[in-house]
């Protein structure tokens, strides 16, 4: 089964839906409130889904058990990384895409969105994914296991447009960090919409404004 969700449509019948993923300790109550200040009234209807990580012992917090999409062993993020626990998540979020198919979204109507943990996930899956999507949202994140992005990317999200943003002064993802992954998925040819804004590991409404208006030349 797929994980329990906090779920939000726009309307009735909708034909887009965006999964958007938490970060490390949060639940899929996170970004609910996000919806009324994104949303354009004019947009066809959408379906969130929010969905609650599972709850896993974190090694960086003394073995805190808290809802993670992986864990984390150490304030170098990008070493040392949880494999097993980022490719068991992104098992979970195909579960999740497969469920928005089977009520009626087309693939190319699926957006992936991702905060921190959350956007690690979207944006390894999102470029592994067998069918093209709508697009993938990344927030104050980086693209993990980025060594084995070549041989395992899916030729179906090549050209799948990717909005990605960071906070120039983030104490937990570096800034560096967010740029490194915008290069390394720019030589491969993906199409990265990069935003930076002067915050922390946060989202801001300037954030929101360029992120509604990417959505806006896409929903269709």
């Amino acid at each position: 089964m797929p994980l329990p969700c906090v779920e939000i449509q726009t309307a009735p019948n909708p034909r887009h839906a965006v999964i958007w993923l938490h970060g490390l300790g949060a639940d899929g109550n996170d970004f609910a409130p996000i919806v009324p200040e994104l949303v354009d009234p004019a947009w066809p209807p959408l379906r969130f889904v929010f969905p609650h990580a599972p709850v896993r012992p974190i090694t960086i917090n003394g073995g805190m058990a808290m809802r993670a999409w992986y864990d984390i062993s150490g304030q170098e993020i990008a070493q040392r990384q949880d494999e097993a626990g980022i490719r068991a998540s992104i098992v979970l979020l195909e579960e999740l895409v497969a469920r928005e198919v089977e009520r009626g979204i087309a693939h190319e109507n699926i957006f992936l969105a991702g905060f921190s943990q959350g956007g690690a996930i979207v944006l390894a899956g999102g470029i592994r994914h067998a069918q093209r999507l709508g697009g993938i949202i990344a927030l104050s994140t980086y693209l993990p296991m980025a060594e084995k992005t070549d041989a395992e990317a899916s030729a179906a999200n090549r050209a799948a447009p990717i909005f990605m943003a960071h906070g120039m002064l983030d104490p937990t993802i570096s800034h560096a960090l967010g740029e490194m992954s915008r290069e390394y998925l720019k030589q491969r040819g993906y199409a990265i919409d990069w935003h930076a804004y002067p915050m922390a590991h946060q989202v801001c409404m300037e954030e929101i404004t360029d992120l509604k208006r990417w959505l806006s030349s896409r929903l269709v």
